[in-house]
């Protein structure tokens, strides 16, 4: 399982031979300009929610490569009415993919579209595929529901937003790798704009101190589980 990330919540991640995009907001975001998105392979679009900083560029992806959007009943009636591919999920629910399984989890956030449609509520993505599981909790509060997780699967990798204001922060998010037994996480949803900068060796020595791994990929930059 390789993983990508490409600024903001925008991640990628290839299992096998199948490309999945997450959240794609790339051409919006000035950090992300050396990203090309008509270069993106992309066979599913994954969506936790529908506020422009996480759907901009899910329209002309999915266009363009013919991709399966999987999201929310909401979000997905939305896009099969503009004519594109959805699977509809909602929380609790897992399906079984080409190219492993999928659960949509709680999240607690807000999620509406740009044009004032409601886009649902907000969720997160248990991934298993290649056996390994990967927890991407979205734009989320740390939550008491985080603790479910551990009872049903053990993540190899967990996702976790650390900019604040919005989301969780750091103290929050370290909490929340607690909840879901898992020390190696990710870091996203951070610096994008001036709400959510942070100082990113003192995130990591937080993490570090509790005996965790933080990880901050640069823009465009994989990793390998």
């Amino acid at each position: 399982m390789k993983i990508t990330f490409y600024g903001h919540a925008a991640l990628g991640i290839q299992i096998k031979d199948i490309n999945i995009i997450v959240d794609p907001f790339i051409t919006g975001n000035d950090k992300a300009s050396g990203i090309d998105i008509d270069s993106l392979k992309a066979d599913y679009i994954l969506v936790t929610h529908a506020h422009q900083d996480h759907i901009l560029d899910v329209e002309a992806i999915a266009k363009r490569t013919g991709a399966v959007i999987v999201s929310n009943f909401e979000i997905i009636s939305y896009y099969q009415n503009k004519g594109l591919e959805g699977h509809p999920m909602n929380h609790g629910g897992s399906w079984d993919f080409e190219f492993g399984t999928v659960k949509y989890v709680n999240a607690i956030h807000t999620s509406s579209f740009p044009d004032g449609a409601y886009g649902g509520q907000p969720g997160g993505f248990i991934i298993e595929g290649e056996h390994k599981t990967i927890y991407i909790a979205g734009d989320t509060a740390l939550t008491m529901d985080m603790k479910l997780i551990p009872m049903q699967t053990q993540l190899d990798l967990a996702i976790l937003p650390i900019g604040d204001n919005f989301t969780m922060g750091v103290e929050d998010a370290i909490l929340a790798s607690d909840f879901i037994e898992c020390d190696k996480i990710l870091g996203y949803h951070f610096d994008t704009f001036g709400y959510i900068e942070i100082d990113h060796e003192e995130a990591k020595r937080k993490f570090f101190d509790k005996n965790k791994d933080l990880m901050l990929l640069d823009i465009g930059e994989s990793m390998e589980l």
